[in-house]
């Protein structure tokens, strides 16, 4: 099966494109081939659309929080309230999670979702920082639109999959140390150490331990300073154990949210937060 580790932006350029890294998974082994950079949006659509099959693991928040959704007022499903939101164009979606923000009391302005608890990622709704509002406001409907199948939230090709992957979850697993940084000042060789820490771990057991699969990929990816390579890795190693576990939701547990969606890691099911 061909398999994706998609690390995606939302402004793609030379400077930061988005990264996808191609792979193989073959009995259960998951071998890293090339890399790919699209430094606009066309690129990333028309990947969307190549023939299948194949499935990819894509690093942004396919939705938002319920909480949000409700108390906003926005379309009840998750095709209304991501072609909703594209209608408002990026500014007026800004705004309207800004004006949202400032009617409300501290700890109460940014919701997560139930997967965003368990993996322990920021609100959908941030805007600044690491702005994953901006990255779900150009991507979601990318999706919507590609006709691909999303598990639990679009029905489309069955043979282009795509699921939600963060591959923070995963490396957190092997490591606590910061691994990477897109400031070239705040680069360091601690972070190049810690990126081969988590390649090494995963390459010599921690994935057949926690995703039943082998990997096979080369320490150049820890080359990357700003981890974007890595972290396609990551992805790719989510939507192959996803995959894995196709005929079980694709690993999702029996009854998710269907106006949230769920990130694909096998640590995020409930059962196992016990």
């Amino acid at each position: 099966m061909d398999v994706s580790g998609i690390d995606f932006t939302s402004a793609p350029g030379r400077r930061k494109p988005i990264t996808c890294l191609h792979c193989r998974l073959e009995d259960n082994v998951l071998r890293a081939g090339d890399l790919e950079e699209w430094t606009d949006f066309e690129a990333f659509e028309q990947a969307l659309r190549r023939p299948g099959p194949w499935i990819a693991g894509l690093d942004f928040p396919f939705g938002q929080a319920r909480r949000f959704i409700e108390t906003i007022g926005w379309p009840q499903n998750w095709h209304g309230y991501v072609g909703h939101a594209r209608s408002l164009g990026r500014r007026g979606f800004r705004e309207a999670l800004e004006t949202y923000r400032r009617a409300r009391a501290a700890g109460n302005k940014e919701h997560r979702r139930e997967t965003d608890r368990l993996a322990g990622s920021i609100s959908p709704q941030k805007l600044y920082g690491v702005p994953v509002a901006l990255m779900f406001f150009e991507g979601a409907p990318r999706l919507a639109s590609s006709g691909v199948t999303i598990p639990h939230l679009q029905e489309g090709d069955p043979e282009r999959i795509v699921v939600e992957a963060y591959p923070g979850v995963l490396a957190r697993q092997i490591t606590r140390q910061p691994y990477k940084n897109d400031s070239k000042a705040r680069q360091t060789t601690d972070q190049h150490s810690a990126r081969r820490e988590i390649l090494a771990a995963l390459c010599n057991g921690h994935a057949q331990e926690h995703y039943g699969l082998d990997v096979e990929a080369p320490e150049a990816l820890c080359d990357d300073p700003g981890g974007d390579h890595l972290d396609a890795l990551l992805c790719a190693v989510q939507a192959g154990w996803a995959w894995i576990h196709r005929e079980r939701g694709f690993g999702t547990p029996l009854s998710p949210d269907r106006l949230e969606g769920w990130i694909a890691d096998p640590s995020l099911h409930p059962e196992r937060q016990e």
